[in-house]
């Protein structure tokens, strides 16, 4: 499967449009089949140990990679934690996937989701809001051995997503060592961003 969002938008009084997204949303069926380049992120992957608990953070299209990790997850029965916060515009027109992310919390492969839509009331909430609100226990999760994901968005998200994480071992650390834990995860793999 592929999770594409159609790039449309004004600029200049011109209607423009992304050429690759427009192209796969407007002109491709569902059953038509086209030559793809896979680019791999080699980094990018589950933890060896299935009893691993993983944070899964991908809003908009960034939600793809853990659709498959938790197939992943469920198809070799791994016992570990699984927590996935999930962000896009609108509840009703953007929650992608949804009725599989009910479907896993019901049947306990999904152990936690957070939703965010930012443009469903007059205060945008964003994924980097709902870590916050669940800081100590996201932090809790990191000291059980979680690993965390970062998928989406390079120039606002991930930055955003990064600046509340550091907040959130700031604040549950009360220590001003924050960028070295965080610098420690990622050494030790547990902090893993595919963002674009």
């Amino acid at each position: 499967h592929l999770t594409v969002a159609a790039v449309r938008y004004q600029s200049h009084g011109r209607n423009r449009k992304g050429v690759g997204s427009t192209f796969l949303a407007d002109r491709i069926g569902e059953e038509t089949t086209i030559p793809v380049y896979i680019d791999r992120n080699n980094n990018f992957k589950l933890p060896a140990d299935p009893s691993t608990p993983i944070i899964m953070i991908g809003p908009g299209t960034g939600i793809a990679p853990f659709r498959a990790f938790v197939e992943e997850r469920e198809a070799i029965g791994a016992s570990g934690k699984n927590w996935l916060f999930f962000g896009d515009q609108h509840f009703e027109t953007d929650f992608l996937y949804q009725t599989e992310w009910l479907r896993y919390l019901k049947n306990g492969v999904l152990t936690r989701m957070n939703v965010a839509f930012s443009r469903d009331q007059t205060q945008k909430v964003y994924v980097q809001h709902l870590m916050a609100e669940h800081g100590k226990e996201l932090y809790a999760w990191l000291q059980e051995g979680a690993y965390l994901y970062v998928c989406g968005d390079e120039k606002r998200m991930a930055r955003d997503v990064h600046e509340a994480l550091l907040k959130i071992v700031a604040s549950e650390r009360k220590m001003n060592h924050e960028e070295e834990y965080i610098a420690n995860l990622q050494k030790e793999k547990r902090y893993q961003r595919d963002v674009y």
